[in-house]
């Protein structure tokens, strides 16, 4: 059946994005930690941008479970559960690596985790989105401006 392959994809999806947030969260968490340390104002204020960006990192898990269920709370609860990974991951990852954190292990973490994301995103995030929207009437445009958005962003934080 069609729609039963369909919804299993999209719960495939769902999980497999789920998971890549949650590796992606845990740099992220641990940034953030370090960066309270240093500064607790520097702290706050990238704890406050993190939790912003999480809002479309939730959704990006939950809309393909829900989709492909209809329940409201499996989704919900995947959603979260992949933007908790976030603090638990950096106590974690503070408690292992804090005499070990070097440079060079906080790149190499971002670099695999980037590297799924973009994975994820080429081939499973993008190609569902057009699956969608047939027409292209808003897929691309909107990478475009996501794309925009993650330049401008990234030159308004140059120090």
């Amino acid at each position: 059946d069609y729609e039963a392959k369909n919804n299993a994809k999209l719960v495939r999806m769902g999980m497999n994005t789920a998971i890549a947030i949650a590796l992606h969260n845990f740099p992220e968490g641990l940034a953030t930690f370090v960066a309270t340390l240093a500064d607790p104002n520097v702290g706050a204020v990238l704890a406050i941008a993190i939790g912003i960006h999480n809002i479309p990192e939730g959704l990006c898990v939950a809309l393909p479970i829900y989709y492909a269920t209809g329940d409201r709370r499996k989704a919900f609860l995947w959603g979260v559960l992949s933007g908790l990974s976030e603090p638990v991951a950096a106590l974690l990852g503070w408690a292992i690596l804090a005499n070990h954190f070097t440079e060079d292990i906080y790149a190499v973490m971002f670099g695999i985790v980037g590297g799924m994301m973009v994975v994820i995103s080429l081939k499973e995030l993008i190609p569902t989105a057009h699956r969608y929207d047939p027409q292209d009437t808003v897929v691309t445009y909107s990478a475009i401006v996501g794309m925009a958005v993650m330049s401008l962003s990234l030159c308004m934080f140059i120090v």
